[in-house]
């Protein structure tokens, strides 16, 4: 048996060091409303609502947006949440007959 305990002096050991990880933040994505000349405004503002969160007044704010300038960010993502968010829209549009479009790109 060696004399020389782990760690101890005259041991091989070296220190160690405890180092915390750098965790990298998921990249964003942002989600699009895309204007066109067919889906009414009143059904925009209740998409936005109802799939955002958002207040009537921001609804309707980011709608005029949609239609003066051809689309808005609507809100910024995760990729999970974000591609959820465009196939929940998207569906929600086909199922009322609405050709609505919602993208998403990283931001």
């Amino acid at each position: 048996m060696s004399d020389k305990t782990p760690g101890g002096p005259g041991s091989d050991a070296s220190v160690l060091t405890k180092t915390k990880p750098k965790t990298q933040r998921p990249p964003l994505y942002k989600v699009m409303l895309l204007n066109d000349d067919y889906t009414p405004m009143e059904f925009v503002v209740h998409v936005l609502e109802r799939f955002f969160g958002l207040s009537h007044a921001q609804s309707f704010e980011i709608m005029l947006t949609v239609h003066k300038k051809g689309l808005a960010v609507v809100g910024v993502f995760s990729y999970e949440i974000a591609e959820t968010k465009v196939a929940q829209v998207m569906d929600f549009a086909r199922r009322h007959q609405h050709p609505l479009q919602c993208t998403m790109e990283k931001e």
